[in-house]
């Protein structure tokens, strides 16, 4: 069973430039973290755009979910920002794909020393294999559904509420 992890961006993927002290975007950092995770099966990674998720759009979210529908996999990691994550995540969930999708990220870039990034992706790649189709927000050992879940901005963390919510 394979799997398609697609890149947009996000603290996972920013970097520190020591010239401007700004964070911003360089290479993704996917390539390195999948080597590093030693995934135990074929990974195929997919950039589609580098950007801080508060700048993305409902345009963006449709390119996701373009990608989505075009995979060949049906197991699929999302890395995101985390300020939209559950934004996607609710596009996602009400196009019911036929597929199992989860939408991880960081809260420290993978570039920094203490990052969760490295620990996320391959939660949400166990997750990915394990939950059943269906969207999904995987972070900090914990998934929640897509119609179930907020960003907690108070304690950094994704939590889980009533799908009625």
């Amino acid at each position: 069973m394979s799997l398609r992890i697609l890149t947009t961006g996000g603290t996972f993927d920013k970097r520190y430039d020591p010239i401007t002290g700004q964070l911003g975007f360089a290479a993704s950092a996917a390539p390195d973290l999948v080597q590093r995770a030693r995934l135990a099966e074929a990974v195929t990674l997919e950039a589609l755009m580098a950007l801080d998720s508060l700048d993305m759009t409902d345009a963006h979210r449709q390119t996701i979910l373009a990608a989505c529908r075009a995979s060949a996999e049906s197991r699929i990691v999302i890395l995101h920002g985390t300020d939209t994550l559950v934004e996607t995540a609710r596009v996602l969930g009400a196009a019911r794909l036929p597929a199992t999708i989860v939408l991880t990220g960081a809260m420290v870039p993978a570039s920094v020393d203490g990052s969760d990034a490295l620990f996320n992706l391959g939660f949400a790649c166990a997750c990915a294999h394990t939950l059943p189709e269906g969207v999904w927000v995987a972070m900090n050992g914990q998934a929640h559904a897509w119609n179930a879940v907020r960003k907690n901005r108070t304690l950094g963390r994704f939590e889980a509420v009533s799908s009625s919510s």
